[in-house]
C-alpha cells in the first residue's frame, strides 16, 4: 500500500528578508528625523525620555560623587590646614581688590549718568553640575543637571570661575545639553581687552586652543592679550574672560594673521559651572551710588533714549 504524497503548508508564513527590514527601518528613521527637524514633533517624546533617563545619569555619577566625598573626608589634616591658610590669604587679597572695583564701578556709573547713558548688568546666576561629557573627541558637549524646571533656556551663557565655558544648546525638563567654546562648530564674538579690537573666536576641537582667523596682519594684537566677550549677539554678557593670546603669526603671503589663543576656563576639568541669565537692568548713580532695578522688571525699550 503506497502512501500518496500530500501537500503540507508551513505553520508560519515567512516575512520579508532581513535586508528589506533594515531598509524599511532606515527609511522610517530618516522620515522621523526630517519631521522632527522641520516641525519638532518628537520634542515632547525626547523630553519624556530625558526625564526617564535622568535617574540613570544620577546613578552613574554617584560613584564619582561618592569617591570625591570619601577623598575629601580622608584628606590629610595638615594639608587641609595649609590650604585653609592659603584660601584665607586669597580672600583678603580679593576683598581688597573688590573694594577698588566698587570704587571704579561707582565712578563709571557717575560718568554714564553725566553722559545720559545707561549701563546694563547681569543680576542672576545659578550653579549647575556637569553630569555627562560627550566622548567624541570632535564634539565637545556636556550634560548639566539644570533644565526647564530651573528656567534654563537655549543659548544661555555658561561660565566658571575663570571665564566663559560655553552655552546651552538643548533644554529638557530636568537637564540640558551645552556646547563648549572649544567645539569646532562654536563661534564667539570677542574683543581684545587692551584696545577693544573685535573679532570672532572659533573652536578647534582642542580644549586648550581656540583660533582667531579673521584678523588681518596689521591688527593690533599681541601674545599675552586677554580676550573678553564683546556682548554682541546677546548670548554672552560683555566683559567675561574668554582666552589669552598665545601666538600671533604674521605671514606677508597671507591676508590674515594666524592667531592661537588658550581658553581661560578649565574646559576639561570643571565639575560645576555657572549659568548666567541676561536679565539686564539700568544702573543709575546720580550721587555716586549704584542702584539696580527690580530683577524681574523688563529691560528698557531699545528704541528709547540713552
Amino acid at each position: 500500500m503506497s502512501l500518496q504524497p500530500t501537500d503540507t503548508k508551513p505553520l508560519f508564513m515567512r516575512g520579508p528578508s532581513l535586508g528589506v527590514r533594515m531598509l524599511l527601518i532606515a527609511v522610517f528613521s530618516i522620515l522621523l528625523m526630517i519631521l522632527d527637524h522641520q516641525q519638532g514633533h518628537l520634542r515632547t517624546v525626547r523630553q519624556g525620555l530625558a526625564v526617564a533617563v535622568y535617574p540613570i545619569r544620577v546613578v552613574v555619577d554617584l560613584p564619582f560623587t561618592a569617591a570625591s566625598w570619601m577623598g575629601e573626608s580622608l584628606s590629610d589634616r595638615g594639608r587641609l590646614l595649609s590650604e585653609n591658610r592659603v584660601l584665607r590669604t586669597d580672600i583678603l587679597i580679593h576683598q581688597a581688590r573688590l573694594q577698588r572695583m566698587a570704587t571704579l564701578e561707582a565712578e563709571n556709573a557717575r560718568l554714564r549718568a553725566l553722559m545720559d547713558s545707561s549701563a546694563q548688568v547681569s543680576n542672576r546666576v545659578v550653579v549647575a553640575e556637569i553630569l555627562e561629557v560627550d566622548l567624541d573627541p570632535y564634539r565637545h558637549r556636556v550634560a548639566i543637571d539644570k533644565g526647564n524646571r530651573h528656567d534654563v533656556f537655549e543659548g544661555q551663557a555658561m561660565i566658571d570661575a575663570r571665564g566663559v565655558v560655553g552655552q546651552v544648546t538643548r533644554v529638557d525638563l530636568l537637564s540640558a545639553e551645552a556646547i563648549l567654546i572649544s567645539d569646532p562648530g562654536h563661534a564667539l564674538p570677542v574683543e581684545v581687552n587692551r584696545n577693544g579690537l573685535r573679532t570672532i573666536a572659533l573652536g578647534t576641537g582642542d580644549t586648550s586652543r581656540i583660533d582667531l582667523p579673521f584678523l588681518p596682519n596689521s591688527a593690533d594684537i599681541e601674545p599675552g592679550d586677554l580676550l573678553v566677550s564683546s556682548g554682541l549677539g546677546g548670548a554672552f554678557p560683555a566683559g567675561y574672560p574668554v582666552a589669552r593670546v598665545m601666538e600671533v603669526d604674521r605671514d606677508p603671503g597671507r591676508a590674515f594673521a594666524r592667531i592661537r589663543a588658550e581658553p581661560t576656563a578649565s574646559l576639561n576639568k570643571e565639575r560645576e559651572v555657572l549659568l548666567v541669565w541676561p536679565r539686564l537692568t539700568p544702573v543709575e548713580a546720580p550721587m555716586g551710588t549704584t542702584v539696580q532695578g527690580d530683577p524681574e522688571a523688563s529691560p528698557p525699550d531699545p528704541g528709547g533714549e540713552g
